[in-house]
């Protein structure tokens, strides 16, 4: 487990406009040997910063292209610093400005379950599997699946990368995200009941040896605890009461609320579908609070709203903050590297087979996934 410094109480007495103009003085000073990344559902006030916005994969790739970077300040969560280190050089050192920034759902799949989930599988079935893990996931559980024939994927590529993995082999275990896994399936023409679930906190008591040699996916059971908590009943709602107002989710959401839902794809997918929508037009969207929120106030001419009428943020990430921002690239101005995330490289090279295996084999399909229904 990683353990996040103490930070000086003296960070607590700055105001927001001295924490501000440090961390410019900082980009000034470092200039093309610092690069800041922050993810789409990181605080307004820490993205203000970021050279860079965009989804965790993306962002990795945007890093790994700056040829002067030395470091790699991710505003993110610990498994997006880890895909960053993967891709980039190994001279380039990527911080993580609180450690305690992790990922529930990433954190559902441990090696250890992984290997004895596969142990399970393949002497119950017999058959080929293929292992596809979401790429938020550890950096360990990406090796793991580059080692065994697999590869990762996106929320907008996993209906392509599915394609793929059924030429490898018979059947697929999809982790960690159980909703991805199903709702791209699903839409694929794959009927639920070709799909079992796998619980690994409960492998002797869950699935049957019968079951996983009947069923063509294995979902792991994992979910994104701020897209678990949009449901039907918020979806009927809307329907019942605001017949004209769309509604706009993402795949981590449940089967039932996708079925629900008007539209559903991924981040990227919402805004572009928000952007290109006609002035006027209602929404009402499941995902990430933060990203929500931006997309109100960059959209005025549209009515966008959060699907549930509770905050879904993503409390890990709420984590970073200015203040941790402006400590980790203190910390660098004064010559220590705090808070580096370092991948091994034997996990970093089978972790690089199965994003080269997703991107080599399956080209960009943000609307892979997508779907209309009436």
């Amino acid at each position: 487990m990683l353990f996040q410094p103490p930070i000086s109480p003296s960070y607590s007495k700055l105001s927001s406009k001295q924490i501000a103009e440090r961390i410019a003085e900082h980009k000034r000073n470092f200039g093309d040997r610092l690069v800041i990344l922050g993810h789409h559902y990181q605080q307004d006030d820490v993205l203000e910063f970021a050279d860079f916005n965009g989804d965790s994969l993306k962002l990795s790739q945007i890093a790994a292209n700056q040829n002067a970077a030395e470091f790699v300040v991710f505003c993110g969560v610990h498994f997006m610093a880890e895909s960053a280190d993967i891709l980039t050089d190994d001279t380039v050192k990527v911080i993580l400005p609180d450690l305690s920034a992790g990922c529930s759902m990433a954190d559902m799949a441990a090696l250890d379950q992984l290997e004895d989930a596969w142990a399970f599988l393949t002497e119950s079935a017999g058959e080929t599997f293929v292992p596809i893990t979401y790429v938020n996931s550890a950096a360990s559980i990406k090796a793991f699946c580059g080692e065994h024939g697999g590869a990762c994927c996106t929320s907008s590529n996993a209906a392509m990368v599915l394609e793929w993995a059924f030429k490898q082999g018979e059947k697929v275990i999809f982790l960690p995200d159980q909703h991805l896994g199903r709702n791209t399936a699903y839409a694929m023409g794959i009927p639920l009941d070709e799909m079992v679930v796998y619980d690994p906190k409960e492998p002797d008591s869950g699935l049957t040896a019968e079951q996983a040699k009947a069923a063509r996916v294995i979902l792991w059971k994992g979910h994104c605890s701020v897209h678990q908590l949009f449901n039907e009943a918020q979806c009927d709602a809307i329907r019942a009461n605001e017949p004209d107002r769309k509604i706009l989710v993402h795949p981590e959401c449940s089967w039932e609320v996708v079925q629900k839902a008007h539209l559903s794809g991924s981040t990227e997918f919402i805004i572009n579908t928000i952007r290109d929508a006609p002035a006027g037009s209602k929404w009402a969207i499941g995902t990430e609070v933060h990203l929500v929120n931006r997309l109100t106030k960059t959209h005025t001419d549209k009515d966008v709203r959060s699907l549930a009428t509770i905050q879904c943020l993503c409390t890990t990430m709420y984590r970073i903050s200015p203040t941790q921002l402006l400590w980790s690239l203190d910390e660098l101005a004064d010559g220590r590297v705090t808070n580096q995330i370092r991948v091994t490289p034997d996990i970093k090279h089978w972790a690089n087979v199965a994003l080269d295996r997703m991107l080599s084999n399956v080209a960009s399909a943000p609307k892979a996934i997508s779907q209309l229904v009436d």
